[in-house]
């Protein structure tokens, strides 16, 4: 194989006991007498027995490709590595295994960002950088730490691994995940957070983040939004050196996402620490980072993390699929937002008219208080508001599992309903799960439509209680599209998927909306999201775990105005993409806009 190429055997996908080896018996050099793919043995330090292994020296490449196109379970990929790609791997697991090209560089009082798919080996990354995985170069023979100083040795990372070598960083890190966080915690908010108060620091945070009311609450009773401020408070209470934070934003609203972008700045700018961050929302990436390394490659063969840009560069070139310094294009097309956020508001046939609704919690817990309005067919219906506000409880009232206190929500819609948080209490494969939802599962239409843009092919023989969340979270928007139904309800489709994986799950769910005549709504925090998709608003307001009011549809410039007043946030449109940025708070343009009352963007 050429020097430029990789052979990536996935060993999970790889299944001998189903196949008759098609790959090995079709191979070119394995006909010819040449042991281009073996087998495994029991010996093997991965996989099990009888797994195959492709030698790159002999395999012919990209160029042959047979194996691939032949083996039954897509477990095998033969990569061309792109030619400007000069340097030798940081780190590889192994022959026909993971390898990993550059490392992001931390720097004291800054807030480096990593933008990039998933699977692209940003969790490598944090591993070398935090000790925990001593690289190996790619090479066969053994190396240690004073090996890779000496490959870094006149680059940014020479100090910083000088001081990895020699037991010297100290990390705190804010796992992807807060879901699983129950799983390995018995106990209250309380015990959880005084463990870590390292800095003598939690009051402040707790405050600032708002999670005193769930400070004496057992950790299994946390929403989704509660458990990722409590990680993050936990985290930020750490006295370290290095702090990583793999994305903090899923499960929090645009508010709580400004706060937690906030926190990180002062710690790293006051104290002068050193932050990493993994992040998919662009908006609060543009408001948090200092520096930002694009990260590409194929996800789960091989991942290359760029020099550091500038963010509003390292951003715009993502987007556009084309990275400048590295003369490289990572993605066919770009990424591409509306010249005008404002759309016409839709006039179509009405769906439905839903009444004045209230839904009270207790004794004066918690009381919703929702506008009656007008639900349109063949439209798409954002709905936004501060996490505790009564989205969620609106999306029950609709799908008929809450009863409402006063008012009558029975609809007489059929309602297909993706939950905000996807459990799996089922033990079956992705493709039994999905087949059994629609008979359209494996027409053309279903594969184009909806499939691909989820990119659902490669865990079909999964099975479900194997998924990680972002694959959850693709799964359960397909079965949600895949069902006959009137109305469409999607809660938080966003959270932890990609910058890609949002695109193209947006772009499915408004295709399906315009070839269907379907009627979509979709609850969000992502403010990319609902800018890409939603034709007309909903807003919720009042005081969270309070009492929440929504407004009834409206257009998207004055629901917008609406939502983002509220939080005293303004956005912008930047130049080059048109993409939303947040301004800087109190900055010249902030004032502007809030002074002629247009939070969202200058007409």
């Amino acid at each position: 194989m050429a020097d430029d190429s990789i052979a990536v055997v996935d060993l999970d996908r790889c299944q001998p006991d189903r196949c008759s080896y098609e790959c090995k018996n079709y191979c070119p050099p394995n006909r010819t007498g040449k042991e281009c793919i073996t087998l495994r043995g029991e010996e093997a330090d991965q996989g099990q027995p009888d797994q195959i292994h492709i030698s790159e020296e002999i395999c012919l490449g990209e160029t042959c490709g047979i194996c691939v196109e032949k083996c039954p379970f897509d477990a095998i990929e033969i990569i061309n590595l792109p030619q400007e790609l000069q340097d030798d791997p940081v780190h590889r697991y192994g022959e026909n295994a993971f390898s990993l090209y550059g490392l992001p560089a931390p720097q004291e009082g800054q807030v480096t960002g990593i933008l990039g798919p998933n699977g692209i080996g940003k969790t490598t990354a944090v591993r070398i950088l935090e000790g925990e995985l001593q690289p190996n170069l790619g090479r066969d023979e053994a190396v240690d730490w004073d090996d890779v100083l000496e490959a870094y040795r006149g680059t940014e990372l020479q100090d910083y691994i000088a001081d990895v070598r020699d037991g010297e960083v100290t990390v705190a890190r804010k796992p992807q995940y807060v879901d699983q966080i129950p799983e390995s915690f018995d106990g209250n908010t309380r015990e959880l957070l005084e463990r870590t108060d390292e800095r003598d620091a939690l009051d402040s945070l707790v405050e600032r983040l708002e999670i005193g009311p769930v400070m004496d609450q057992a950790i299994d009773d946390l929403s989704g939004g509660e458990l990722q401020r409590v990680a993050l408070a936990a985290t930020l209470a750490r006295d370290t050196d290095f702090y990583f934070l793999d994305e903090v934003t899923p499960y929090l609203d645009i508010g709580q996402r400004v706060t937690a972008a906030r926190l990180i700045r002062e710690l790293a700018e006051e104290e002068d620490r050193s932050m990493l961050v993994v992040e998919h929302d662009l908006a609060i990436l543009d408001l948090l980072a200092d520096t930002l390394h694009v990260a590409y490659g194929e996800p789960g063969a091989y991942g290359v993390i760029t020099s550091p840009k500038s963010v509003r560069n390292g951003i715009n070139e993502y987007l556009s699929g084309y990275l400048d310094n590295e003369n490289m294009r990572i993605r066919q097309d770009p990424i591409e937002f509306e010249e005008h956020a404002p759309r016409t508001a839709t006039h179509g046939d009405v769906l439905v008219d839903y009444p004045d609704l209230t839904k009270s919690y207790g004794d004066g817990e918690f009381t919703l208080e929702i506008e009656g309005g007008e639900i349109h067919r063949n439209e798409v219906l954002g709905i936004v508001g501060p996490n505790g506000i009564g989205k969620s409880t609106f999306a029950k009232l609709l799908t008929g599992n809450l009863e409402p206190t006063a008012g009558d929500a029975d609809l007489d819609l059929d309602i297909s309903y993706k939950p905000q948080y996807v459990t799996i209490d089922q033990h079956m494969r992705v493709d039994a799960f999905l087949s059994s939802i629609t008979d359209q599962f494996g027409s053309s239409y279903w594969n184009t439509e909806i499939a691909q843009p989820l990119q659902l092919e490669r865990i079909m023989e999964q099975n479900l209680s194997d998924l990680s969340g972002g694959e959850r979270q693709r799964v359960a928007i397909a079965a949600c599209l895949s069902d006959s139904a009137d109305l469409y309800l999607l809660d938080e489709p966003s959270a932890h998927l990609d910058v890609e994986q949002r695109v193209q799950a947006t772009s499915a769910i408004r295709r399906y909306a315009e070839q269907q005549d379907a009627t979509v709504m979709v609850i969000d925090h992502d403010i990319y999201t609902i800018d890409l998709l939603a034709d007309r608003l909903m807003v919720f307001e009042g005081e969270p775990a309070m009492h929440g009011r929504a407004s009834e549809p409206q257009p998207m410039r004055e629901g917008m105005n609406d939502f983002l007043s509220n939080l005293e946030i303004t956005f912008r449109r930047d130049e080059r993409t048109s993409r939303p940025r947040i301004n800087k708070p109190e900055s010249q343009l902030d004032r502007e806009q809030k002074r002629e009352g247009e939070y969202y963007y200058s007409p």
